[in-house]
């Protein structure tokens, strides 16, 4: 029964009797009474969150994840640590293992010279530039052959051909294919990357719900807006997913190829200091890679949240203490 139904009866006294006395009855309201528009529910005050507030709480909820991320690496750099000071030597030897201080040193000296910094740069050209083509392409065409038949059936085949084709087997072919070694490396990269972020958005977008497809043709949306607003956002985990693992996938690609045909970048450094005998510097190359890596693939899941923020919550709610 609706608010305005519910107001035509109300309770009022019977003729004779005093209206505090009186038994009540059932009676109808007055037009005006019921055509009289219900109070406003006065809205509770809002709560006033400053930025520093806000940052706060951001702190107190992620504190424990860094708390025991750090645990773990001091826990690698100590015992890093003593098994290079004690020369361990129980089947995995530790004899000419630079140690961490000696690593620190060439740390400093390194970052004094142009030329570390310049590999650093050309390394991390050579990543977005690779890594940037096969996303494109990859979600493109992932989006394509898992949304339409004819073009899975024409496609999906030549891409299994080649995906099992690891990446430092192109080297060749592809100082061959391109006129300078720059664009071959550059190449490589790619090709690390584009058939996990192919195959994550294949699999993302075969995964969409059908009643979200049925809903939406039956609203009247056309098909590029069904591709932009309903598969693309369904998808969107697994392509992000995709796009992390095909980042790791081009670091390992990247390197290999700077050792081989390479005349700057990290892996080429590393590659160097090993022909030259330079402990400490493998180490450093080796180092650097990883939070390279670290850094990148921080940046996927950082933009990946900011773009599903529902993901965000939803892991809040389910997830355990």
């Amino acid at each position: 029964m609706s608010t305005a139904t519910q107001r035509l009866f109300h309770e009022v006294p019977e003729h004779g009797e005093p209206d505090e006395a009186a038994a009540p009855t059932r009676g109808l309201a007055r037009p005006e009474e019921v055509l009289r528009a219900p109070l406003p529910t006065p809205a509770p005050p809002p709560l006033a969150v400053g930025t520093a507030e806000r940052a706060w709480q951001a702190l107190r909820q992620q504190a424990p994840a860094y708390l025991m991320g750090t645990c773990s690496l001091l826990g690698i750099v100590l015992f890093w640590h003593l098994a290079t000071t004690y020369r361990l030597d129980f089947y995995i030897r530790f004899a000419n293992i630079p140690t961490p201080l000696e690593v620190l040193s060439k740390v400093i000296e390194v970052n004094g010279s142009p030329k570390f910094i310049k590999n650093v740069g050309m390394s991390l050209r050579r990543i977005f530039i690779g890594f940037a083509i096969a996303t494109v392409l990859g979600v493109a065409l992932g989006m394509l052959i898992g949304r339409y038949r004819l073009t899975r059936g024409f496609l999906f085949p030549a891409m299994e051909v080649f995906r099992p084709i690891p990446a430092i087997a192109w080297v060749p072919i592809s100082i061959m294919l391109w006129p300078d070694n720059e664009v071959s490396i550059v190449f490589i990269t790619f090709i690390g990357a584009f058939f996990p972020i192919l195959l994550n958005t294949v699999s993302g977008v075969q995964a969409v719900d059908g009643v979200l497809l049925r809903a939406s043709q039956c609203l009247g949306a056309r098909e590029r807006q069904i591709m932009w607003y309903v598969v693309l956002p369904g998808a969107a985990p697994q392509i992000f997913t995709g796009l992390a693992v095909g980042m790791g996938v081009a670091w390992v690609s990247l390197i290999a190829a700077e050792m081989i045909s390479g005349q700057f970048g990290i892996g080429y450094f590393t590659w160097e200091a090993y022909s030259l005998i330079s402990y400490p510097e493998i180490v450093l190359g080796m180092i650097t890679i990883g939070v390279l890596g670290l850094m990148c693939s921080g940046l996927i899941r950082f933009i990946g949240k900011a773009m599903m923020p529902w993901l965000t919550y939803g892991g809040r709610a389910g997830s355990n203490p």
